[in-house]
């Protein structure tokens, strides 16, 4: 298996590995058709079998301070995507990801990395079982239906919400978590590198 720095023609193949990656997590319905472009300066590596895209991790990170990240001091590096080919899990893929993108991190002077995940026990004890640390949450909410008209008031009547996603940040977390269907404990992870 080769780490390498993502390239353009491995567009096909990182769009394939974190939708089938994702299928079975919390961000299940979190699809993407592309992959993202950052604003800032970014680390973006895959991890390539047999000429397959098996793994990929995006970093975007602070030219200053608070750009990027804002949960520590220092300049951050914010993971946006990380993911290993359900065909070529626990085999170390996102560690040896992690590994080569601190290296770097490490070289651009960045002192820390930002990450959020959903509620997923194994992802969040990947996290921790590397070197991360929770240090805040709140909730994503997904209306449907009825659910939708408790909370949302439309001035319109030619349209109807069927479906809406929040944040949700204040101190009812067990109350919101019984009233609705769908609601995930969004976890922010630090890592000082």
């Amino acid at each position: 298996m080769e780490i390498r720095q993502y390239e353009p023609n491995d567009e096909i193949g990182w769009v394939r590995c974190r939708v089938l990656s994702f299928l079975d997590t919390a961000y299940f319905d979190n699809v993407l058709t592309e992959k993202e472009t950052y604003q800032n300066p970014s680390i973006e590596l895959v991890a390539v079998e047999d000429g397959q895209i098996v793994g990929l991790l995006d970093i975007e990170y602070d030219n200053s301070e608070n750009v990027v990240c804002t949960r520590s001091e220092g300049l951050g590096g914010m993971i946006w995507h990380i993911a290993t080919h359900p065909d070529y899990q626990r085999r170390g893929i996102g560690r040896k990801l992690l590994e080569e993108a601190e290296r770097t991190a490490k070289e651009k002077g960045l002192v820390y990395l930002e990450a959020w995940t959903r509620d997923d026990e194994w992802v969040n004890e990947w996290y921790q079982k590397n070197g991360f640390k929770k240090v805040s949450s709140y909730l994503h909410v997904i209306l449907e239906g009825k659910e939708v008209e408790d909370v949302i008031t439309v001035e319109k009547p030619s349209f109807k919400v069927m479906q809406a996603f929040a944040h949700y940040s204040g101190d009812e977390k067990d109350n919101i978590k019984s009233k609705f269907n769908r609601v995930h404990e969004c976890n922010c992870y630090i890592k000082n590198i």
